[in-house]
């Protein structure tokens, strides 16, 4: 990355550089810097941020999720101070890493009032990312065929059209889509959801909620956000005792929906890299009865 024209970018002299992760399309770094004039940075360039460079488009998508949340959301996102199609500067957040149990229940209440923020339709007025792949949210006035057709079928194409998803495995995708009116109901209502709600996009700091990055921004039922962040085990019993203080949970969530919402995550994963995720939809597929 040039330092040169990232401060010609925000107007300031970048003091010092590191990588902070690097993969084939992207770079992300850690920046830190100074005015031109030699003085501190003003409030309105910090100390620190984050330059994130791809190598396709996804950065200027990145930096539209982040101010929509941002205008939003309760929760701290980073600020987006520059984009373009393959640059990204962004407010860095400290963050220790220390959650806890207080830390867990901050990102509960702070993730219920943002589940609070509804709109009409689900989806949203442009299309995202997830994992870097593209995610479709044309705008629909029902939950069940938007998660059909814009999530599970949709993702399930992807995985079987890169040949990572077998046959078999797609047919009962398939098969279960004309029966999810058995398992979600009819009025749910949109929520404003980070969409890629797992450990390593949750920034705590001294036992407090930092803030959340790398979103998959979209309106969508709460519980597929919840639902996700226990796929890896991110989200525990002293989060979901404090979510159930500011928002209900029905008690089949965890029987049969978390199964059900999970496919489209471990759908992405099996796009992107296969293996053990092709098992894992085969057991929930399982799971839910097909």
């Amino acid at each position: 990355m040039d330092q040169k024209r990232i401060a010609d970018t925000i107007g300031c002299t970048v003091r010092h550089m590191r990588v902070m992760t690097q993969s084939d399309m992207t770079c992300v770094m850690w920046a830190e810097l100074e005015d031109t004039d030699g003085g501190e940075p003003t409030a309105m360039v910090p100390r620190q941020v984050v330059v994130k460079h791809t190598a396709d488009n996804t950065a200027l998508i990145e930096g539209r999720m982040l101010q929509k949340l941002g205008a939003l959301s309760p929760i701290r996102y980073p600020g987006v101070l520059y984009g373009d199609d393959h640059l990204l500067v962004m407010d860095y957040i400290d963050a220790d890493g220390q959650a806890g149990p207080s830390g867990a229940q901050d990102l509960a209440q702070q993730l219920a009032a943002q589940h609070d923020i509804t709109q009409p339709d689900f989806g949203l007025e442009f299309d995202t990312l997830i994992g870097g792949l593209y995610q479709p949210n044309p705008p629909c006035a029902n939950w069940l065929e938007f998660f059909r057709d814009q999530r599970l079928l949709f993702m399930a194409q992807c995985a079987s059209d890169s040949g990572k998803l077998p046959a078999r495995l797609y047919h009962r995708i398939e098969k279960l889509c004309t029966r999810l009116d058995e398992f979600i109901a009819p009025d749910v209502k949109p929520s404003l959801l980070h969409g890629d709600l797992w450990g390593g996009n949750i920034l705590y700091h001294q036992g407090k909620l930092a803030g959340l990055i790398d979103p998959a921004l979209y309106f969508g039922d709460a519980e597929i956000e919840l639902a996700f962040g226990t796929l890896f085990g991110d989200l525990n019993n002293d989060f979901f005792d404090t979510y159930r203080q500011y928002r209900p949970l029905e008690r089949d969530f965890f029987t049969t929906r978390r199964d059900l919402y999970n496919l489209y995550p471990l759908l992405v994963h099996v796009r992107l890299f296969g293996g053990s995720y092709v098992n894992a939809v085969d057991h929930n597929l399982a799971q839910l009865g097909f």
